[in-house]
């Protein structure tokens, strides 16, 4: 288990963190920017399971979101902590995002895609507070990917983070479209020269 007795121990004040293994290395680098953006994803994840506790919806949205976010809040933290470790070696028996946790999503967004109606043009993000705050959490998540992808340019990076990150954002797509619904509110739709 992690104990953290101390929230500050100064070590970073001149700009530097260390990554696992303990090399020290700029908070600007790029696996920093990784870790921290899929950081920032747990914690819009953290807006979407509040929004379901109040949501009008809750009856609908509480029994399928909430084990899902559990799960994936928990596999965010792994994936975060396999960014943060740069050596393959060391990588290997740590926790971290899998094939299965990919074929999980899969199966999550066949179920949720099934109950919900055809699209015949592109959802704008709104749709009510829940709906909202996963589009939110969607473009965070592509965020994320497009940095893994620029740090794979780069340093050693696992395939299966960007298969992850992919499935994900679009999990968060059809689940924005689902609390939609369950709120009782329209998705608003995309109209091409509306104005």
């Amino acid at each position: 288990m992690v104990r953290i007795n101390r929230v500050y121990t100064k070590a970073g004040d001149e700009g530097t963190t260390a990554l696992v293994g303990g090399d020290r290395v700029s908070k600007a680098s790029f696996r920093i920017h990784c870790y921290g953006t899929v950081d920032e994803l747990n914690a819009v994840l953290g807006l979407v399971r509040t929004s379901v506790e109040n949501s009008p919806g809750k009856k609908t949205l509480d029994p399928l979101l909430t084990p899902f976010l559990d799960r994936v809040q928990n596999e965010l933290f792994d994936l975060g902590a396999q960014l943060a470790t740069p050596d393959p070696e060391r990588r290997t028996g740590m926790p971290g995002v899998q094939a299965r946790q990919v074929e999980a999503l899969e199966a999550f967004i066949d179920q949720i895609n099934d109950d919900l109606p055809e699209l015949r043009s592109f959802v704008l993000p709104g749709g009510g507070w829940t709906s909202s705050y996963c589009h939110l959490a969607r473009t965070v998540c592509r965020r994320a990917e497009r940095l893994v992808v620029e740090l794979a340019h780069k340093e050693d990076a696992d395939p299966m983070w960007l298969r992850y990150l992919n499935r994900l954002s679009d999990a968060l797509f059809v689940i924005g479209r689902h609390a939609a619904r369950a709120e009782g509110r329209e998705e608003p739709l995309w109209h091409p020269e509306s104005s």
